[in-house]
């Protein structure tokens, strides 16, 4: 399966997520950047508001794109099989991680301005990325959301890995919370060779889509 844009894995997301049409708890959070075009189509299908829970990966020094971790809302995650695998040492990952949760600080500010997030307690939310690789990020965005307290918990994307997607069956074993993907690869070889346009999300678009999200979005009162 593969999707013409974000865009459209989002249109087809929501179907698969139709049960929580018009849902008045309902709570969409997209994961910045490339899964706030996702998370945006979802919301407009269903009815519900759109907000955004930042989130970083923390990347290998000199292979960025590997995640040995990830930082988002107070929570650190760390992935254990890449910090032993490459032998990197705690105090280089504190380092690259408070980096990263700097970014977190000023990509907050960026998108909300002095807006706070919408509140997530006892709300049903809905985690949407545009793909899971390693699924580190989604991980710590995972976390960050349990400390709100949401009624309900489901991480929604398009594909992933399928020992990714496995792995958060696992992780969201409460009756509360499920995953739901539409395509579970076993060789994903990268989120983007499943949509034909994989273009690259800019900060300026994530305002746009905050700021025009269905329903009450946090940007919105802002003029993001």
């Amino acid at each position: 399966m593969r999707y013409i844009d974000r865009h459209d894995a989002g249109r087809k997301l929501a179907l698969r997520l139709s049960d929580y049409t018009g849902a008045e708890d309902l709570i969409v959070l997209g994961l910045p950047r490339g899964g706030v075009p996702v998370a945006a189509a979802v919301a407009e299908q269903l009815g519900g508001p759109l907000d955004t829970i930042v989130v970083r990966k923390v990347g290998v020094p000199g292979h960025e794109e590997l995640a040995m971790g990830a930082v988002a809302g107070g929570v650190t995650v760390r992935n254990d099989l890449v910090l032993e695998r490459l032998h990197v040492p705690p105090g280089v990952f504190e380092i690259h991680a408070e980096a990263q949760r700097k970014e977190v600080q000023r990509r907050e500010a960026l998108y909300r301005g002095d807006q706070p997030p919408l509140p997530l307690r006892d709300r049903t939310v809905i985690l949407v990325d545009d793909g899971l690789a390693t699924g580190a990020t989604m991980k710590a965005a995972v976390e960050a959301v349990r400390k709100s307290h949401p009624r309900r918990l489901i991480v929604a994307v398009p594909v992933a890995a399928r020992a990714t997607a496995d792995a958060f069956r696992q992780m969201l074993e409460a009756a509360s919370e499920e995953v739901v993907c539409l395509h579970e690869a076993e060789m994903l070889d990268g989120v983007g060779r499943w949509y034909e346009d994989f273009r690259q999300i800019d900060d300026q678009e994530v305002r746009h889509l905050l700021g025009s999200g269905s329903g009450q979005s946090a940007a919105s009162s802002e003029s993001a």
